[in-house]
C-alpha cells in the first residue's frame, strides 16, 4: 500500500508539540497517512531531542527522539520574531490538524491558542494534551509522566503489598495521552468530513491515565470504597485471585493467568492445594499462601517444562520473555514490526512499525526524523510562507 493510499493522505498534521505526548499522536497520524509537519525552535529544536535514554547519540540526537518523530518534516521558526510567527500562522491556516502540549495559558499567550487559530481556519481539528487539564489546583504543576503516574493511583497498584508504590518502566502517561488524543483527532475529522465542522479535542495525563484505570476505579467506586489489597508475594493485579502472577523457574519466568486452583494442583501434583480446592473464595483471601506453594513447586523445574504441561491443557501462561528473546522469537517475527528509516546524512535507525494493519497491510515508512528545520525552506516555498 502506497502512501497515497493510506486513510489519511492528503492530510497536514501541523505539530507544536515536544517531547511524548504530542509527538506520539502525530507519529500514529503520520503511520495512517497524514503528512505532519513538526515545528521547532531554531536554536535546538524539541527538547527531546536531548532526552537521552542512554548514552546513545545518533545523527546528534537522542534515539527516543529518533523513534518518536521519524517520517515527520521540520520547520524551524522563532515564535519570538513578529515575521515568523506570522508565517507560522499562514502555515496554521492551511493545517487540517494543529497539535500543541504547551503548559495551559502559554498557547494563548503566543497567539496560537484554539481560538485564534480557528479564526484564520475556521474547520480546523486542533488538538490539545495538558498534564492536568485547564481547571483546579493542580493547572500549573508540571505535566512530566511520573508526576501524573504518582498522582493518578497507578503506582500505587502496583508492587507487592509492602513494597511501596512502585512506578510503571515506560512512560505511559504519555503514551495513553497520546493515543487518547489520537483517537479524539480521528474522530473530529470524521465529524469534519460529515458536517464540516472543525473541533477542538482535548485531553491531559491525568484523564489518559484515570482511563486506564477504568476497571479497577468503577469496581472499587461500587465496593462501598473499599480499597483493593495488593497480594505481598508475586503481585500482578491487587483484584484477582491465586494464581494470577509471575513465578521464577529453575531457568527463568513463568506467567499464570486466571486458573481454578483444582485444575492447576492436579497439572502440577500439588496435594498440598487440597485445602482450598472447592473454596473459590479463599483464592483470593488466601492467595499468598497459595501463591508461595506454587512458587516453590514452579522452581523445581524448568519453563519449558511447565509449559509442555500447562499449554496442552489450554492453562492461561506463557514464558516471561525478555527483548533478546522476545527479537528471535517466531511469534514475534511473523507480525513483522521492525524496519530501518534512514536520513541523507547517513543516519540510520533500526524501529519499530505503526501497530495498525489497513486492509492486511502495516504501513512502511523509510525516513527518519528530521534534522532541526531541514524542511524550513521547502515549506515555505510551497506553502508561499
Amino acid at each position: 500500500m502506497s502512501n497515497s493510499e493510506m486513510p489519511l493522505s492528503g492530510l497536514v498534521v501541523v505539530d507544536l508539540s515536544q517531547f511524548l505526548s504530542g509527538p506520539y499522536c502525530a507519529l500514529r497520524l503520520m503511520d495512517l497517512g497524514a503528512r505532519v509537519i513538526k515545528v521547532e525552535r531554531p536554536d535546538g529544536g524539541d527538547l527531546c531531542r536531548r532526552l537521552y535514554l542512554t548514552d546513545t547519540e545518533i545523527g546528534g540526537d537522542s534515539t527516543l527522539f529518533h523513534a518518536i518523530n521519524r517520517g515527520k518534516e521540520s520547520f524551524a521558526v522563532d515564535m519570538k520574531n513578529p515575521a515568523e510567527l506570522e508565517s507560522l500562522k499562514k502555515l496554521l491556516a492551511r493545517a487540517d490538524v494543529v497539535m500543541q502540549n504547551f503548559r495551559p495559558g502559554v498557547i494563548d499567550r503566543l497567539g496560537l491558542g484554539y481560538e485564534a487559530v480557528k479564526a484564520i481556519n475556521p474547520d480546523v481539528v486542533y488538538g490539545s494534551i495538558t498534564g492536568y487539564g485547564d481547571e483546579g489546583p493542580w493547572v500549573s504543576r508540571p505535566g512530566q509522566d511520573l508526576l501524573a503516574q504518582a498522582r493518578s493511583g497507578v503506582t500505587w497498584l502496583n508492587g507487592d503489598e509492602h513494597q511501596g508504590p512502585v512506578p510503571f518502566g515506560l512512560a505511559i502517561a504519555d503514551m495513553l495521552a497520546g493515543a487518547a488524543l489520537c483517537q479524539g483527532v480521528l474522530a473530529a475529522l470524521v465529524r469534519r468530513g460529515i458536517s464540516g465542522k472543525g473541533s477542538h479535542v482535548e485531553t491531559s495525563l491525568m484523564e489518559a491515565l484515570v482511563d486506564f484505570q477504568f476497571e479497577v476505579l468503577t469496581t472499587y467506586m461500587n465496593d462501598g470504597n473499599r480499597q483493593p489489597r495488593r497480594s505481598a508475594f508475586r503481585n500482578a493485579h491487587a483484584y484477582l485471585s491465586a494464581p494470577y502472577g509471575i513465578y521464577p523457574t529453575q531457568d527463568g519466568y513463568l506467567a499464570i493467568a486466571m486458573t481454578p486452583i483444582p485444575r492447576l494442583a492436579d497439572l502440577l501434583g500439588m496435594p498440598e492445594l487440597s485445602p482450598w480446592r472447592d473454596d473459590p473464595k479463599s483464592w483470593f483471601t488466601a492467595r499468598d499462601e497459595i501463591k508461595h506453594l506454587i512458587a516453590a513447586r514452579l522452581s523445581t523445574q524448568t519453563t519449558e517444562h511447565w509449559l509442555s504441561i500447562l499449554e496442552p491443557a489450554d492453562i492461561w501462561c506463557a514464558k516471561v520473555l525478555d527483548w533478546p528473546e522476545l527479537l528471535v522469537n517466531p511469534g514475534f517475527t511473523a507480525l513483522d514490526m521492525l524496519q530501518t528509516v534512514e536520513r541523507a546524512d547517513n543516519v540510520s535507525i533500526r524501529t519499530t512499525r505503526s501497530p495498525i494493519r489497513v486492509d492486511g497491510i502495516r504501513p512502511v515508512s523509510t525516513v527518519a526524523a528530521p534534522r532541526i528545520g531541514e524542511n524550513t525552506e521547502a515549506i515555505r516555498a510551497e506553502f508561499g510562507l
